[in-house]
């Protein structure tokens, strides 16, 4: 695999609703993305049960515990601030400097 970095059309913080899988319909934030594997992770979305063995040298303890697994970036959708509807984007130049817009309302998703 290589190391090569992929262009999301998602960015940290962003509100997502997933478009498929087992979670299809849900909106979330984008807690972290990762360009490299072209996957983002999305806050309560794609639930996984981990079972983690106690270090009691680190303070941690065993047991299971539920985090949220990466998502391929295709199968999320943004969802626009100011129509409230899924969306694809488009760039446009405002004041010289590149920015994402939303292509059924046409207001910025970049503030």
């Amino acid at each position: 695999m290589t190391n090569e970095r992929k262009n999301l059309h998602v960015k940290t913080g962003d509100r997502v609703i997933v478009t498929a899988g087992k979670d299809k319909g849900k909106i979330g934030n984008i807690k972290k993305s990762i360009p490299t594997e072209g996957k983002v992770v999305v806050e309560g979305i794609n639930m996984i049960t981990k079972a983690t063995k106690a270090n009691p040298a680190y303070g941690i303890q065993g047991g299971l515990i539920k985090k949220e697994a990466p998502l391929d970036s295709s199968n999320v959708m943004i969802v626009c601030p100011s129509c409230e509807k899924p969306t694809r984007i488009k760039h446009a130049v405002v004041d010289g400097k590149k920015v994402r817009v939303c292509k059924k309302c046409g207001e910025q998703l970049d503030v």
